[in-house]
């Protein structure tokens, strides 16, 4: 399709003239990173796939007149962590859980089932943000800058958190598996 070549900002451009397929290019773009990033704030695919429909019918209420003046996942991911811990928050409200379920439920900000038992866990034990800074930079690609729009945060508390977890995961003795063949 001749939408999926143009830029997030010609397709921004071009939603905001009022083409649908414009609009439609953008939600098959970074819908996967969504739901990724939403999976890793609730636990819950369910979740997840609701803060997608969540995240994009928010996008499309910004049309006309939206301006895109980053990148599109620096725009999107602090909508899509408000609506995912929003999301959370609501389902503890609505419906307590017994004290065995509770126990059973992965720990907040666990990464995806299926990992690495030795990351994953190296992974859970970094404070959230450092790992939150850590997997925006590594797993989405983020620039540092980019990073620090997203977050709300300066510049260099995005560098000391990254260079933090850096330093964390280079000291523990489970990553010499990963680096060391």
């Amino acid at each position: 399709m001749a939408g999926e070549s143009r830029t997030d900002h010609e397709l921004v451009a071009a939603a905001n003239a009022g083409d649908a397929a414009a609009f439609e290019a953008l939600y098959r773009r970074h819908r996967d990173w969504v739901v990724r990033l939403a999976w890793r704030f609730t636990g819950s695919e369910h979740d997840a796939l609701d803060v997608l429909q969540e995240t994009f019918a928010y996008l499309f209420g910004k049309f006309p007149g939206f301006r895109l003046t980053a990148r599109m996942t620096t725009f999107l991911y602090p909508v899509v962590r408000n609506l995912s811990l929003n999301r959370l928050r609501k389902s503890r409200r609505e419906a307590p859980l017994p004290d065995e379920a509770e126990r059973s439920l992965p720990a907040r900000g666990e990464p995806a089932p299926g990992a690495h038992d030795d990351l994953r866990a190296l992974l859970a034990s970094l404070p959230d943000g450092e790992r939150e800074v850590l997997l925006l930079r590594f797993a989405d690609g983020l620039a540092i800058k980019e990073i620090a729009e997203a977050l709300g945060i300066p510049l260099g508390t995005v560098k000391s958190r990254l260079h933090n977890a850096l330093r964390a995961l280079r000291d523990d003795p489970r990553t010499k598996n990963f680096f060391d063949r």
